[in-house]
């Protein structure tokens, strides 16, 4: 089932506006959507080689338009699975450094399902790397260098994360996920 362009775009912008900037998950975002510096771009491929194309096409926009900070690649069908989501990031990784990428850009990755490999599945701290879709979400790792380097803090953001998250608790999040999910 193809999920139509526009609406993924519109629930991955609504969820990070609503949960990553709203609740501080990224302390960086937020400046990037004020000054409307993030590509949503959707990829309808399924097939790991073709999606993993589009990749590397969102890798050589971003070598030409500095104008766009950062790219949120989503991919709304093939990889609805999590531990098939996670074998295709483990190829789009090798990929970019096969590319040439590596020191350039990284991923972070966001699924509706994510987990943190020691979390139960009903951990809220889940919820920080939960989003609509599959996204990868392509970082220009100079302009990550120089941001983490203002940070009074980069290396608790994790932590703050979490302790949050489980502060807020499964309810909150779940029903805020939820109403970010829905048209």
């Amino acid at each position: 089932m193809n999920v139509d362009d526009e609406a993924c775009v519109r629930r991955t912008r609504r969820w990070v506006e609503d949960v990553i900037v709203a609740h501080s998950f990224c302390p960086f975002a937020r400046r990037e959507v004020e000054r409307q510096r993030i590509r949503y771009a959707v990829s309808q491929e399924s097939r790991v080689a073709d999606a993993l194309a589009v990749l590397i096409d969102e890798c050589l926009k971003l070598d030409r338009d500095s104008r766009i900070e950062t790219t949120l690649l989503i991919y709304p069908q093939g990889f609805e699975a999590f531990e098939d989501y996670l074998d295709f990031v483990a190829l789009a990784e090798a990929l970019l450094r096969e590319q040439g990428y590596e020191g350039i850009y990284q991923l972070a990755t966001f699924h509706p399902d994510y987990r943190f490999a020691d979390a139960p599945v009903d951990d809220p701290a889940n919820y920080t790397n939960r989003s609509p879709y599959p996204v990868l979400h392509i970082l220009r790792e100079a302009s990550l260098e120089k941001t983490i380097a203002g940070h009074p803090d980069p290396e608790g953001i994790p932590e703050r994360n979490v302790a949050y998250a489980r502060e807020l608790g499964l309810d909150v999040l779940r029903n805020l996920f939820d109403r970010v999910c829905k048209d």
